[in-house]
C-alpha cells in the first residue's frame, strides 16, 4: 500500500525566519491614488503583514488542519497529498474528488467537508453523504511535480493549443490532462473506488473535465463553477461570439500575471520565493479581483484563512512549482466533448458570469443542472459553501 498518513508540521525555525523577513519588508509607494487600481494596495498589504508577523497564530491553524485525515500516496515516484474524509457513521457513500485551482490550495475545499460528509448534521438527508477526497495539485504545497522533464518543444503559441505530441507518461509535463490521469489512479488503484464523482473550479475544473473525458466508465458525473467553452468555435451565435470577445477584452487587462507565469515563471518565482511581502501581494491581488467581495477582501475572507494559505505556500516553497500548470499549458490538447452528466453553479466573476448556457451545452452533452450566477466567485467553496454543497447533493442524488 503506497498511501501513508501525513501531518502538517512547520518547524519553529521556518516560522521565525518568516516573521523576521516580514518585519524587514521594504514597502513600495502606491502607483495610483485609487487603492488597488495598480495592483495590491500597499496600505492593505502593510496591515496584512503586520498581522501575519504579530497576530496570526499559525499553530492554531495547523492544529485545525490536522484535525482532518491527511495522507500522501506514492504514485510511481510522485507523492500526492490529499485529505480523505469518509461519510459520517461509516455508511457507504459516493466518493467525490474536489480539485482546487490557482492561487489556491486544498484549504479552499475544507468548508465543504462537513456539509458533504454529514448532511444530516445540517438538516439534510444522510443518503446524500459523500466520501470526500481533496488532493493538492501537483507542485502545490505537499504534492510533487510529475517526475521527469518535458519531452516536447515549446510552441510560440504559449496560451493556445499547440500541435504537440506528448509521451504516454506525460514526460514530466503538468497539464490538466496528466493531472486527471493521476487523480484517476489515486481514486481507483490506491483508494479502491470503481465509481466516483468530481468537482472543480479554475485549474481544478479543467482537471475535472479531463477526468470525465478520459474515464466516463468511472466518473458518474461532474460539477463545475467554471464551465469551459468548446474547442470548436467556428459556428457561434451572435450572443456566444459577443461573450467570447468580451472575455478576450477582459483578459487584455487581467492576464499580466499569467503571461509572465507562462513565459518567465522562474523570474517572478525568484522574487516571491524570497519575499513574504511579494508572495502575499501576488496572491491576495487575485483573491480580491476574482472573488465576489465587491472590492472588500475582509467582507469575504477571514484574514487568518488567507494567512493559512500564504503560510502553506511559504513553508513548502512551492509558489514557483505552482506555475507549472501555466508554463506547460502549451502541451494541453483540445478536450473532447464531455458526455457524463454535468452540473454548473456559475461563478459570479466579472464577464465570465455572462457565459451563455448555449455555449456550455456545446461542450457538455448532458448538461443536467445549471444555476446562473448569483453569489460567489472564483473561490466558491470558501465563499458560498452551503450553496455549493446543496447543488452538489442535488446533482449527484440521481447518479449514485
Amino acid at each position: 500500500m503506497s498511501v501513508s498518513p501525513f501531518r502538517v508540521d512547520v518547524s519553529d525555525d521556518v516560522l521565525a525566519d518568516l516573521r523576521d523577513r516580514i518585519r524587514r519588508t521594504r514597502f513600495t509607494p502606491a502607483s495610483s491614488p485609487e487603492p488597488w487600481a495598480a495592483g495590491t494596495d500597499p496600505d492593505y498589504l502593510r496591515s496584512l503583514l503586520e498581522h501575519w508577523a504579530d497576530g496570526f497564530d499559525w499553530r492554531k491553524a495547523e492544529e485545525e488542519l490536522n484535525r482532518l485525515p491527511h495522507h500522501r500516496a506514492d504514485l510511481g515516484g510522485q507523492r500526492i497529498h490529499f485529505v480523505h474524509v469518509r461519510a459520517a457513521g461509516g455508511r457507504p457513500a459516493l466518493p467525490l474528488i474536489l480539485t482546487h485551482g490557482w492561487p489556491s490550495s486544498f484549504v479552499e475545499m475544507l468548508p465543504l467537508v462537513p456539509l458533504l460528509t454529514d448532511p444530516a448534521r445540517f438538516g439534510g438527508d444522510p443518503a446524500d453523504a459523500f466520501d470526500v477526497v481533496i488532493p493538492s495539485l501537483p507542485g502545490f504545497l505537499f504534492s510533487d511535480l510529475p517526475p521527469g522533464r518535458p519531452m516536447t518543444e515549446r510552441s510560440e503559441g504559449i496560451k493556445r493549443h499547440a500541435p504537440v505530441v506528448t509521451p504516454p507518461d506525460g514526460g514530466g509535463l503538468m497539464t490538466r490532462q496528466t493531472t486527471a490521469e493521476t487523480w484517476h489512479r489515486l481514486m481507483t488503484e490506491e483508494l479502491g473506488y470503481a465509481r466516483y464523482g468530481a468537482f472543480g473550479g479554475d485549474i481544478g475544473g479543467g482537471v475535472t473535465n479531463w477526468l470525465a473525458a478520459l474515464h466516463p466508465e468511472s466518473v458518474v458525473g461532474i460539477h463545475l463553477i467554471h464551465p469551459s467553452a468548446p474547442a470548436d468555435q467556428d459556428d457561434l451565435t451572435d450572443a456566444e461570439r459577443a461573450w467570447a470577445e468580451a472575455l478576450d477584452a477582459f483578459d487584455e487587462k487581467d492576464r499580466g500575471y499569467s503571461e509572465i507565469m507562462c513565459t518567465r515563471p522562474d523570474t517572478i518565482a525568484a522574487a516571491l520565493q524570497d519575499s513574504p511581502a511579494g508572495l502575499a501581494a501576488w496572491i491576495v491581488d487575485k483573491y480580491r479581483d476574482w472573488s465576489d467581495c465587491g472590492g472588500d477582501l475582509d467582507s469575504r475572507f477571514d484574514r487568518d484563512d488567507l494567512l493559512t494559505v500564504l503560510t502553506l505556500y511559504w513553508a513548502t516553497g512551492t509558489i514557483g512549482s505552482s506555475f507549472r500548470q501555466y508554463y506547460d499549458w502549451f502541451a494541453t490538447p483540445a478536450r473532447p466533448v464531455v458526455t457524463v452528466p454535468t452540473g454548473v453553479t456559475m461563478s459570479a466573476e466579472p464577464v465570465f458570469r455572462d457565459m451563455p448556457r448555449s455555449l456550455a451545452e456545446r461542450g457538455y452533452a448532458d448538461l443536467r443542472q445549471w444555476r446562473g450566477p448569483t453569489v460567489g466567485g472564483h473561490f466558491m467553496p470558501m465563499e458560498e459553501p452551503a450553496l455549493l454543497a446543496g447543488d452538489l447533493r442535488t446533482l449527484f442524488r440521481s447518479l449514485r
